[in-house]
């Protein structure tokens, strides 16, 4: 079982965050079962930048363009909230299960995570 102390070295996981000093480490993350999804809508999100490039190129009316953007947003949006939500389900339960210790300090990071997405 993974457990946050694994993030101060005491162990690896899958809910570990990556590592720092620069050695690639192969993980499975929360997100794992569902990654093709994910990985198809930010292919849409990619596809909806460009037609944004195209829209300003071609001079497209302002309201427009920023009404796409605004799509473009709210679906990177709905990526990070199903992300979030994945790591709750995942990694945060699993710490919890461990120890009321590891589930606080996994609470701490998703409640640091969450002021970062909020200071959009």
């Amino acid at each position: 079982m993974t457990t946050v102390a694994s993030r101060n070295g005491h162990g690896s996981g899958e809910c570990s965050p990556p590592s720092r000093t620069g050695t690639p480490q192969r993980t499975a993350r929360g997100y794992a079962s569902g990654k093709e999804d994910y990985l198809t809508r930010l292919r849409k999100v990619e596809g909806q930048l460009r037609g944004l490039q195209k829209m300003i190129e071609a001079g497209t009316w302002c309201p427009d363009v920023v009404t796409q953007v605004a799509s473009a947003t709210r679906a990177l949006q709905e990526v990070a909230v199903g992300l979030l939500s994945d790591h709750l389900r995942h990694c945060v339960v699993h710490a919890m299960h461990s120890s009321e210790a590891e589930g606080g300090l996994a609470l701490d990071e998703v409640t640091g995570t969450i002021r970062q997405v909020v200071r959009l």
